[in-house]
């Protein structure tokens, strides 16, 4: 029974492990979305700093990604950016695989 305990803590883990690398990658891509979505509204470094955080905080409204495009294409918008929400999507695309690029790919 011993190789089954160590087998199935293994697979625990990993899952941990794998989980948690799924919510930095995403955590990550919201806060370059928000550099992204920051330099579109011509924001000062303090100002993309805050609202990089404030795009990651968005996440956690609710399951999903709807959340974040809300918010992003809400102050692009409020913010004279002319942006339809099919490329805050697009840019929500590339910006995962750059998360990820960073965080797994990086040696």
């Amino acid at each position: 029974m011993t190789m089954f305990d160590d087998r199935e803590r293994a697979f625990e883990a990993k899952y941990a492990r794998d989980e948690e690398i799924a919510f930095r990658v995403i955590a990550r891509r919201n806060r370059l979305l928000g550099q992204w979505a920051a330099g579109l509204m011509k924001l000062t470094p303090e100002e993309t700093e805050a609202y990089a955080k404030a795009v990651v905080q968005a996440d956690f409204e609710e399951t999903g990604d709807d959340d974040v495009v809300r918010k992003l294409y809400g102050d692009l918008i409020a913010a004279n950016v002319e942006i339809d929400e099919a490329t805050v999507r697009k840019a929500m695309d590339a910006q995962m695989t750059e998360a990820r690029r960073q965080l797994i790919e990086a040696p």
